[in-house]
């Protein structure tokens, strides 16, 4: 009996087909059926039209495909996306997925990978997911609040071209001009005092701490120990002198006080005073008598002093 029959051999014949076909399908989609590979979850709110059997990337390199895609009945607001990654694939806990629409229209998925390499996901785990808002997505989030921006935009535009057009603003752009200009010659008077000035003064500050060094320099020589000393020693005898001029001054003060002595009984006897005070008008009265005689020597000369050549006359 023969195994190989026709219908056998149309059966493998067939079998062989469908195997190879199978194999070309996945082949098409970038699935390699004898590469092990490891299957994570991902979950989205919408998944923009991703597609079976795209690619998935980490760090910009293809990592897996997009296995099966299934909408969660029971949530209603996710669906499950079930993606094949290569088995040497460490997926770190806090990983996220993130859907990134191409300027050809078609969608990639990109796992934006966690912190910490040294926990790993197992398998089966499932990984959150989002869609990226590219440039044109914040684009098309912008425009409503530029449509509500362009009243007030055009408001702000005829308040400038208002404002372009009236004198005031000229008359103050030409003040501005004005005062742009004298800060101009102030900054070039400025820049001429420190070429000129300032290094003269920087001298003559270089000389003068010269100076105090010098200064310095000679009271750090200074004794001052014997400096002080001299200096305790003169006030010591300044107080002796004091001292000393107090002494006289009570002295005296107790000797014109006293009348046991002819200075005291100068100062304190009355009758001697008196005496002295008459003594002193009777002065006065010789003197002007003495004033009146030769005042009157001087009127009548003659009567006091005679004189002849041919000698005296008898009277």
């Amino acid at each position: 009996m023969k195994i190989f029959t026709r219908e056998v051999k149309i059966a493998l014949t067939a079998i062989i087909a469908l195997v190879l076909l199978y194999l070309l399908i996945n082949f098409m989609k970038g699935i390699n059926v004898f590469k092990s590979t490891n299957s994570y979850n991902v979950e989205f709110a919408n998944i923009q039209g991703l597609a079976v059997s795209n690619a998935v990337y980490a760090n910009g390199f293809p990592v897996g495909i997009v296995r099966d895609i299934q909408y969660d009945y029971s949530k209603r607001d996710r669906v499950v996306v079930n993606v094949e990654l290569d088995k040497e694939m460490r997926v770190p806990e806090g990983t996220h997925a993130e859907l990134v629409s191409s300027l050809m229209g078609g969608i990639t998925m990109h796992l934006i990978l966690g912190p910490n390499p040294t926990k790993i996901l197992p398998r089966e785990s499932v990984i959150p997911g989002d869609i990226h808002l590219g440039a044109l997505a914040k684009a098309e989030e912008i425009i409503p609040t530029l449509i509500n921006m362009a009243p007030k935009i055009d408001s702000i535009v005829s308040n400038l071209n208002t404002l372009s057009g009236d004198p005031a603003l000229r008359t103050a752009l030409a003040n501005f001009a004005a005062v742009s200009a004298n800060l101009r010659e102030t900054s070039a008077h400025l820049n001429a005092m420190l070429t000129n000035q300032v290094p003269v003064m920087m001298g003559n500050l270089q000389k003068v701490s010269a100076d105090l060094n010098k200064l310095s320099g000679n009271l750090a020589n200074v004794d001052v120990a014997t400096t002080m000393k001299s200096v305790d020693e003169s006030l010591t005898q300044v107080k002796s002198f004091t001292s000393n001029l107090t002494q006289i001054s009570t002295d005296l003060n107790n000797k014109l006080n006293a009348k046991d002595n002819t200075l005291g009984l100068l100062m304190n006897d009355r009758g001697l005073y008196d005496n002295l005070n008459t003594a002193v008008v009777n002065l006065n009265h010789t003197i002007q008598s003495g004033d009146s005689l030769m005042t009157d020597l001087k009127a009548h000369p003659k009567r006091y002093v005679h004189f002849s050549v041919f000698g005296k006359k008898d009277k």
